[in-house]
């Protein structure tokens, strides 16, 4: 049977951008039943392909043809939202002006009130994530026969993308979609593109094949590299050979030889792979935070509401909720850059903490990567084993040299992503910090940062909205209501899901109410037991003793600092580096200790 005659084609598609082959003579069809899911490395060029598609960006030979009028809707990655208008008149924006009828005005307000918006706010001042949602609710009105999306979920929380999750299994077009978020990939797409040094290949199954069909490519490809390796030494041996007789036959064979290089180095700038390392700092005791009964709200509005916790060296906590439930709020005052109305927070000693803001505030548009990377001048990047050339540092992350001189803001969002990854992971640290890390990057990248986040030797604290990212990463979950209400469950976000219905089920199968809504009104309380005297006092004292030692073990660690100290006296560093081994073990023992007796109490406490 013949296939119908494609939505959108593309025919030997050339594309050049700042010296750079994007697109290098490819060809594709999009047919009503595509749900394809655009994959490559940052920088590939998926956005700009993306904007081929929708007719934004003019092709520098080939072609693109819409097939039997189709209406094509486009989401860029960054939203184009015009100040000063009404969000119903933005959402309408988005149709031909013969269509901003009144039953297209309707349409609009439904969408917007999908996504909890208020139609008639002005645009002028959004959250990003507002951004999003109108951006989206205007490339959905027009019911188009192709929609285009790029990054769809960034700034999303996490019911909003289920809902555009459902919304796009029903939708009848065509979709593309370019997305860092591996399970919102596997929910929608039925094939996969994959852009590649400026070519596209296409498997005809979901994004759940990708890795093992790119896996399988890339095998293929060191098969091929080391075929061309022997081919280039056999030739440089003949060409070694040769006499002044065969002049013209060497000449042949130089030219083959040139050409066998440049096949091999287009396939070994396709294998390099990005190299994240976090550079740790040594020093602090087990016991990172410690949060006792924190409550803080704003105004009228509770955003924590008496939560405890309890965070260890080597924890990785992850953060969810809606947007504006306080997750920011709760890290502020977990890392004591806000006061809480009531409660408490103990720090543990020695902390060294890397930031990644998902606004990426640290970035100065205005420098360049070198610029950055070393403010004091000069050619090095300062890390913890030593020091790095630049250029050779941030090749590690992807970045060709001539970006290296680039103004960042001439870098794509995901490049500017690996930039900050790169900044903060130069600082040595024992505590990182991570709000929305996954926001733009490849999925290559991702994945190399979840195993680099598996052997980082100190805490992570993590904001994510990115569910597989999180089942990748974390030992626990911290889940925000916008009440007030936290909990903290173990494991990622599908233990979490799975935890959080097992006693729904299981009072369902019995036909009861969850234990709390079935206490007997009036029941005197079952007082409480307490922990003997003796060992109450033991643990009232264990804090301040874990900080005295934590203390002068880092004192001890900076004088072993000082260069000259094992010139100037050899068997008192030794002596030093023994106390401190002995010391770390004796706060060991009172950190474990005093982990004991809270458990004690907390136990008695509850009865």
């Amino acid at each position: 049977m013949a296939l119908s005659q494609p939505l959108i084609s593309i025919r030997s598609a050339a594309l050049n951008l700042g010296g750079r082959q994007i697109l290098d003579g490819i060809d594709l069809d999009i047919q009503r039943e595509d749900r394809v899911c655009l994959v490559g490395r940052n920088g590939a060029g998926k956005s700009s392909l993306m904007r081929v598609m929708a007719g934004r960006v003019e092709l520098d030979s080939g072609s693109r043809t819409l097939g039997n009028r189709a209406l094509v809707s486009y989401l860029p990655q960054e939203p184009e939202i015009p100040a000063g208008m009404k969000l119903c008149e933005v959402v309408l924006d988005g149709l031909p002006a013969l269509q901003r009828d009144e039953s297209n005005l309707y349409r609009a307000r439904d969408l917007l009130e999908s996504f909890e918006m208020d139609s008639g706010r002005d645009s002028t001042r959004l959250s990003g994530g507002e951004q999003r949602r109108v951006s989206l609710a205007r490339a959905l009105v027009s019911s188009p026969d192709v929609l285009l999306l790029d990054e769809p979920t960034n700034h999303l929380d996490l019911p909003a993308i289920e809902w555009l999750e459902a919304r796009l299994r029903e939708f009848a077009g065509a979709i593309v979609l370019v997305s860092h978020d591996r399970r919102f990939l596997s929910a929608i797409g039925n094939a996969t593109w994959w852009l590649d040094r400026g070519t596209i290949r296409v498997n005809r199954q979901g994004y759940d094949h990708f890795e093992d069909w790119r896996d399988e490519l890339l095998q293929a490809e060191e098969r091929e590299l080391e075929r061309l390796a022997q081919k280039i030494r056999a030739e440089q041996h003949w060409l070694h050979r040769g006499v002044t007789a065969r002049r013209r036959r060497n000449q042949g064979r130089l030219g083959r030889l040139g050409e066998l290089r440049a096949a091999r180095g287009k396939l070994l700038r396709g294998n390099r792979g990005v190299a994240l390392r976090a550079e740790h700092r040594e020093g602090g005791g087990a016991l990172v935070i410690e949060a006792r009964d924190l409550v803080r709200s704003f105004g009228d509005h509770r955003i924590v509401d008496g939560f405890s916790t309890r965070i260890m060296r080597q924890d990785r906590v992850g953060f969810i909720g809606r947007n504006g439930t306080g997750k920011t709020t709760l890290l502020r005052l977990l890392l004591g850059e806000l006061e809480p109305d009531s409660g408490d927070v103990r720090m543990g000693t020695n902390l060294v903490i890397a930031r990644f803001d998902q606004h990426r505030s640290e970035l100065d548009e205005s420098l360049t990567p070198w610029q950055l990377l070393c403010p004091d001048g000069g050619d090095k990047v300062v890390l913890a084993g030593g020091s790095r050339h630049v250029v050779g540092y941030l090749g590690d992350f992807l970045f060709r040299d001539e970006q290296v001189r680039t103004p960042i803001r001439a870098l794509s969002g995901g490049e500017r992503s690996r930039l900050l990854l790169a900044k903060i992971l130069a600082q040595p640290s024992n505590l990182l910090v991570l709000d929305e890390p996954t926001n733009d990057l490849d999925i290559e990248t991702l994945e190399i940062l979840e195993e680099m986040l598996a052997d980082y030797r100190g805490t992570v604290l993590i904001v994510s909205h990115d569910r597989a990212f999180l089942d990748a990463v974390v030992t626990s979950t911290v889940v925000l209501d916008g009440s007030g209400r936290v909990e903290e469950f173990a494991g990622g976000f599908s233990d979490w899901l799975a935890q959080r219905s097992i006693p729904a089920e299981a009072d369902r199968q019995r036909g009861k109410a969850p234990p709390a809504a079935i206490a007997k009104e009036g029941a005197a309380p079952v007082p409480r037991a307490r922990i003997d005297r003796k060992l109450e006092r033991e643990l009232e004292r264990l804090p301040g003793r874990i900080e005295a030692l934590s203390l002068r073990i880092g004192e001890d660690e900076a004088r072993l600092l000082d260069p000259e100290l094992y010139n100037r006296d050899p068997d008192g560093f030794l002596a030093l580096s023994r106390e401190i081994e002995e010391r770390k073990a004796e706060l060991d023992e009172l950190e474990t200790r005093w982990l004991e007796l809270e458990e004690q109490r907390e136990t008695m406490e509850r009865g």
